[in-house]
């Protein structure tokens, strides 16, 4: 049953990762869902997502590849440090800064209260309207390749915000990208790449406390393994969908879905039909 139960939540990680609705909620509400009736616990998620956001780095592979070989290249002076590649690899790192610091100053937080079902409720609901507004209301002029450091640092402290299930990384950052005028795709590009380096950092860092530590929560390493490579496999497929989707269509679909999740649990949470933790 294990087993059966990391597929599922693996196959619910690749899914919601990149889409603005918050991968980290969906596992902890399905957590209390499955017949183990428990948070798969903060570590099995940061480590889940190093699959999803491999998914990233393969599907971007090229522009990722390009971007660090000028970055380094800039070091040493082989080409200019305004090289349009060069310089995304610097609004990258300083955009991946507030979530470094946040991260290591609320470690505590991160694994205990933010864990909490009313919480991750309201959270659905209110970053899901923000989102509305700016998806509605925000220019569409930007491209990728008009982001600056001071857009990428916003959005780098959008994403800090991530660390609450509920908001979600992508929704948070392309929120921000939209407010700042960026369109949809150019908003969800600089997201998939600001999430990497955070990401990994965060999961690797989970994952080295998980082979350290002899209680890991519900799902030994086996179990966590597996559902790394599937959300891995159907991450992958649905980056390469949202980029199509964000062509034509705005995220007014995800917003309806965030705040009937949300409303559908506060529902739940009331009637006792949940647990909070």
């Amino acid at each position: 049953m294990p087993f059966i139960e990391a597929i599922i939540l693996g196959l619910v990680q690749g899914l919601t990762e990149f889409l603005p609705i918050s991968s980290s909620a969906h596992l902890r509400i399905l957590g209390e869902l499955l017949p183990s009736a428990t948070d798969p616990g903060a570590t099995f998620t940061a480590i889940t997502q190093i699959g999803t956001e491999a998914a990233v780095i393969i599907y971007f592979r090229k522009k990722i590849g390009r971007i660090i070989s000028r970055w380094f290249q800039s070091l040493s002076g082989k080409v200019a440090r305004n090289d349009p590649d060069a310089r995304m690899g610097w609004i990258v790192i300083l955009g991946t800064v507030p979530i470094v610091i946040a991260g290591f100053l609320l470690q505590d937080t991160i694994r205990t209260f933010n864990r909490n079902l009313w919480l991750i409720a309201i959270v659905l609901i209110v970053f899901g309207l923000i989102l509305g507004w700016a998806d509605a209301y925000g220019r569409r002029t930007r491209e990728f390749d008009d982001v600056t450091y001071a857009s990428g640092l916003t959005m780098g402290v959008a994403q800090m915000l991530a660390l609450v299930p509920g908001v979600s990384r992508s929704g948070a950052t392309t929120t921000a990208g939209r407010l700042l005028g960026y369109k949809r795709t150019a908003a969800a590009e600089y997201s998939f790449l600001l999430a990497v380096p955070a990401v990994f950092g965060s999961g690797l860092y989970e994952l080295m406390h998980a082979l350290t530590e002899p209680d890991n929560g519900p799902y030994g390493m086996p179990e966590t393994l597996v559902a790394t490579v599937v959300a891995f496999l159907v991450g992958w497929a649905v980056i390469a969908y949202l980029m199509k989707f964000l062509q034509t269509k705005s995220f007014l679909p995800f917003v309806i879905y965030r705040v009937a999740l949300g409303a559908v649990l506060l529902v739940l949470l009331s009637t006792g039909a949940l647990q909070a933790f």
